[in-house]
């Protein structure tokens, strides 16, 4: 499976807390299982020719959260960054991250620069994680920048492009992507990635992440691999 394999999959995993209800455990459970699913897909994805996953791990508005399971999402997410830094000498991941940072807890934030650092030349999946990530918040912050390089001299009004913006978005340097999924039965972007998606292929499906496997992963490609792919032009080969 080469042909045709899309550079970059972004990942909506979403459906950890209905998971955790149908089984009445806790949600913070619902989230380690996701979080699970997440390291297995990791790993059986390695050598499929994907370069780059960006994953939805914690949005803006997930603060709006009961406090418990916001506090079950931090210490799960301190858990496994530093997971990643203890492996980090026989993993392949190479880890960054797109969102605001600075609200985070300052051992969070120290954790997630270090993990950046060492896996930066790791040769394997390049895997965004998308922490404190809201996509309107993110091109709020992109235009600021750009206000601020225009008052500075830096940058003129006139000169100002698409490439510009995407320039300054966290994401920056990143191939959009081509391929997004949601898990869940949901069909909504919800504020992730809504400039990179533009011309994006979706794929939709009712299992909840935590039962989410390679099979699904090599499913959804199959069905992207299958889709023509105009960006707003005419394919004369097909009709």
């Amino acid at each position: 499976m080469s042909k045709g394999i899309p550079k970059h999959i972004a990942i909506i995993m979403d459906g950890n807390g209905r998971w955790a209800k149908k089984r009445l455990v806790p949600r913070v459970l619902g989230h380690r299982r996701g979080a699970e699913a997440l390291d297995r897909l990791l790993k059986d994805a390695d050598g499929m020719g994907i370069e780059h996953i960006t994953v939805y791990a914690f949005s803006t508005e997930n603060w709006k959260r009961a406090e418990e399971e916001v506090l079950g999402l931090m210490n799960l997410m301190r858990e496994y960054i530093q997971d990643y830094i203890r492996d980090n000498d026989t993993s392949r991941l190479k880890i960054d991250s797109i969102g605001d940072l600075s609200v985070l807890d300052e051992d969070i934030q120290r954790d997630i620069k270090k993990l950046k650092e060492i896996s930066k030349d790791k040769p394997g999946i390049n895997l965004h994680i998308a922490i404190n990530y809201g996509g309107r918040d993110e091109i709020t912050r992109a235009v600021r920048d750009i206000a601020q390089k225009v008052r500075a001299g830096e940058l003129s009004a006139e000169d100002i492009t698409e490439d510009t913006l995407s320039g300054c978005l966290d994401s920056a340097g990143v191939p959009d992507p081509e391929l997004i999924i949601r898990t869940s039965g949901e069909y909504r972007l919800s504020n992730f990635l809504p400039w990179q998606s533009a011309y994006s292929e979706f794929w939709f499906t009712d299992k909840l992440w935590p039962d989410f496997t390679v099979e699904d992963l090599k499913q959804a490609i199959s069905d992207y691999q299958n889709r023509d792919r105009r960006f707003g032009g005419r394919n004369e080969g097909k009709k």
